[in-house]
């Protein structure tokens, strides 16, 4: 099993991941026999998942989740009750996991945890293992040998538990040939849409019904709270600008890096005809290739000035055949090497080359442009060098300015003028804002949850205070000021009584025309003739687009022994429609069709999910899991 896992690279990839796995173990035995402590929010077997395992298992995966989502982050989202149920949910699976690894004896010997160490790519150099880098990667990450190898060990101790769950769950190649005859099948079908603006007429609101909606979803027409706003923004650019850069400074930092970073590379141009044969070809395949090739060269070197049209006819590589073969510049490194090696050794421009074997095939080279490698004068890159220092010194003084930003808008916290002086900051205002992170168009910076919290709040909005300095992130630090509030309000009857009143009767002429629908297919499922018209008819699958799920299933599962056959679906807030299925086609599943295998690991795959829940479910019950809900929720709402 460890043979298999360290030499899967994605495996290995993954063993690379729990250097920052936001859940890893410190070792199975000590995760088993942890007895927790105050504020249990669980057990399993009668040993405690605590509050604080739980907290830092919900702080990790918070700061997981901001590094992916990025400015898609809302705090909302963690502080949902459903997102810590998951949270601890998954710290009981794990433990439960620790629990069957440790009582089935499933050790992991040192050699095969040493083995895997060895083929982690991260932890190699020249294609080596390598204790420094091995040492330089954990400590970047913060973590010792010792903890590293003991998540390690615990991790390939769960992979022996998943592999002897995963390995049980086979899907046979009859199976999945089933599966795809049935994803396959093709039925033709023609349809009628019963649109619910047909039956607008007909409906008749009920005295009231607009009032009654509108005191029972009041909040629907609440507007929320509102302000416009001051601010300043003070991040690497503002301070970058106030940077001054010496010319003495620019040339000293020249002179220091003339040699390896204002170098300009060789470069060369070429053309070049290619006739492609596969690395693995067959000698006859090669020769035949090779033979084309030579005869092409003899005809290049007979009449160079033919080059641009022999590529066009005869070329072999769709990239650069219709420009005549030419490949444009490109420097050493870019190239398949026994191409680059041939163009590199062209002498001047207009050289043909010999016959070039590559990866791709037989090449015949022509150089069409020579830049030899050049030192980039300091005029050239002055520019770079100047950006470059600002934004170094300005990183510097950022840090050091940011203690004093946030004592400025606090100690002088009734105008942002003093902190823009200070700083040589621009005050900017916004439009109206409101309280919702999310809501569309909410100008940057205000997408940030913490500082919409400080403008909205009660020192901002009744005390005419600057809010803290906030740090919206990106090495951002802002201060607001509200000048003007309007809070939240609830918009009159009578402003939304027509829109309420429009909605509503789109509603019921839509539940109209799903029981005319209804009505009608049960009609023409006893046969009756109805004066419908329908459309022509189109083959589909289960997987062809422009359908409902409740329209395909629909599709699908009603019965064709006898045709036509009919189906009907709601379309949500539109009607219903009616389907007539004329014809159903069964094609064979070619032995070697490609997707089978594809199909087969799918298929598999959620067997094995579904194996592993049920695995889960038993380990649950012996066990003896006990969730305290009620902890649960009250530490929800703990700051």
């Amino acid at each position: 099993m460890f043979d298999a896992v360290r030499n899967n690279k994605k495996i290995s990839q993954a063993f690379l991941a729990l250097i920052t796995l936001p859940f890893a173990f410190w070792g199975l035995d000590s995760y088993v026999k942890n007895a927790g402590g105050q504020g249990e929010l669980a057990s399993v077997d009668g040993i405690a998942i605590n509050q604080a395992e739980f907290d830092n298992a919900l702080r990790e995966q918070q700061d997981r989740l901001r590094a992916s989502l990025g400015e898609n982050y809302s705090p909302a989202l963690v502080e949902s009750l459903e997102f810590r149920r998951a949270v601890l949910e998954r710290l009981i699976n794990q433990r439960l996991l620790a629990m069957a690894t440790v009582k089935g004896n499933m050790t992991v010997p040192d050699k095969a945890l040493q083995d895997t160490i060895l083929g982690i790519g991260a932890f190699q150099k020249d294609g080596k293992f390598s204790p420094a880098q091995y040492e330089s990667v954990l400590r970047a990450q913060g973590m010792s040998q010792a903890v590293f190898e003991s998540r390690l060990r615990s991790d390939l101790s769960f992979q022996q538990v998943l592999g002897a769950v995963s390995e049980a769950s086979l899907v046979s190649r009859a199976s999945a040939e089933r599966l795809m005859a049935v994803q396959m099948e093709e039925r033709s079908v023609s349809e009628v849409q019963l649109p619910g603006t047909a039956q607008l007429s007909a409906v008749k609101l009920a005295e009231g019904a607009a009032q009654k909606f509108y005191d029972e979803n009041r909040a629907r027409f609440e507007l929320p709270a509102r302000a416009r706003v001051e601010y300043v923004l003070l991040n690497q650019d503002a301070v970058a600008s106030q940077v001054s850069v010496s010319d003495a400074d620019l040339r000293k930092e020249y002179e220091a890096h003339v040699q390896d970073r204002y170098q300009q590379p060789e470069e060369r141009r070429a053309s070049h005809i290619l006739i492609a044969v596969d690395k693995g070809a067959d000698a006859a395949a090669v020769k035949a290739a090779q033979e084309k090739a030579e005869a092409l060269l003899k005809q290049v070197k007979a009449n160079p000035a033919d080059f641009p049209r022999l590529a066009k006819d005869n070329s072999q590589d769709p990239g650069s055949a219709g420009q005549g073969g030419d490949l444009g510049f490109f420097g050493k490194g870019m190239m398949d090497k026994a191409f680059e090696a041939a163009t590199f050794n062209l002498a001047k421009e207009g050289e043909i080359s010999a016959l070039v074997r590559s990866d791709y095939g037989f090449h015949i080279i022509r150089l069409t442009g020579l830049k030899p490698a050049k030192q980039r004068s300091f005029d050239e890159v002055k520019g770079e060098i100047a950006a470059e220092l600002r934004r170094t010194e300005a990183k510097r003084k950022l840090a050091d300015a940011a203690e004093g930003f946030g004592n400025t808008v606090y100690e002088q916290s009734d105008s942002l003028k003093p902190v823009a002086e200070k700083y040589k900051l621009n005050i900017q205002t916004t439009d109206w804002i409101v309280r919702d992170a999310k809501a569309a168009k909410q100008p940057e910076p205000f997408g940030n949850e913490k500082l919409l919290s400080a403008v909205f709040g009660d020192d901002a909005v009744k005390n005419k205070r600057n809010t803290d300095a906030i740090d919206v992130g990106n090495g951002q630090l802002v201060s607001a000021r509200v000048l003007e509030y309007k809070p939240a309000a609830l918009r009159p009857f009578e402003e939304v009584k027509a829109q309420i009143e429009q909605m509503l009767t789109q509603e019921e002429a839509v539940k109209l025309a799903e029981k005319d629908g209804q009505a009608k297919l049960a009609a023409l499922a006893k046969g009756e003739a109805l004066p419908l018209t329908w459309t022509p008819a189109r083959t589909l699958v289960r997987s062809s687009p422009g359908f409902s799920n409740e329209a395909r299933r629909s599709i699908f599962q009603a019965a064709v022994d006898k045709l036509p056959a009919y189906a009907g679906a709601t379309t949500p807030g539109m009607g219903y429609t009616l389907y007539r299925i004329e014809k159903v086609n069964h094609p064979k599943v070619p032995a070697d069709d490609p997707n089978l295998k594809g199909l087969q690991q799918q298929y598999a795959k959620i067997v094995a999910e579904q194996d592993f829940a049920g695995y889960l479910a038993a380990l649950r019950k012996r066990y003896n899991v006990k969730v305290n809900t009620a902890a649960l929720e009250g530490h929800k709402d703990k700051p």
